[in-house]
């Protein structure tokens, strides 16, 4: 009989375990393993493999399944002249583009950017400038017609540009 820790031919090899594997080993590798008991319980091992195999499947189910992010109701967007909100109620309050800046911690340059619209500002920025100012800059929007509403579209399409170029 062969040793499956060392490779050498023994007259009888134990079994054993090591590290979770049973292993048929020699009397010199017996004592990396500990001994190898037959399970009483080999009825039910099936049963508690088959109830995690179940929980596991069903876990899996619910991440493989696809999320329509367009049905979420209530959905939120920036106010469309959030610049000009931002600039009369910052102008209210009296403070400068550099002093409003330093009391929400951004810099002058991104204020004066957001105040033209020319960057629409992340939600970290959207909640410091609401505090500030004590104004909403945010509004809910429904997802019905966002994609695809169900109508034809009576205008020129670009399958009608080719048809008509033949």
């Amino acid at each position: 009989m062969i040793c499956e820790m060392c490779g050498k031919d023994v007259p009888s090899a134990r079994p054993m375990m090591v590290e979770g594997t049973k292993l048929n080993l020699c009397p010199n590798c017996s004592k990396f393993g500990d001994t190898f008991k037959a399970s009483s319980r080999s009825g039910d091992a099936p049963v508690a493999n088959n109830a995690l195999i179940q929980e596991r499947l069903e876990k899996r189910e619910r991440r493989m399944q696809t999320r329509d992010i367009y049905a979420t109701a209530g959905a939120t967007e920036v106010v469309e002249n959030y610049g000009e909100i931002i600039r009369k109620a910052r102008e209210k309050k009296g403070m400068s583009d550099k002093d409003f800046a330093a009391s929400i911690g951004e810099k002058e340059g991104t204020i004066k950017k957001i105040e033209t619209q020319a960057l629409i500002p992340d939600d970290k920025i959207i909640i410091k400038i609401e505090k500030a100012l004590n104004v909403s800059l945010r509004e809910t929007v429904s997802g019905k017609g966002v994609v695809g509403g169900g109508k034809q579209s009576s205008g020129m399409t670009l399958a009608n540009f080719i048809r008509e170029e033949k």
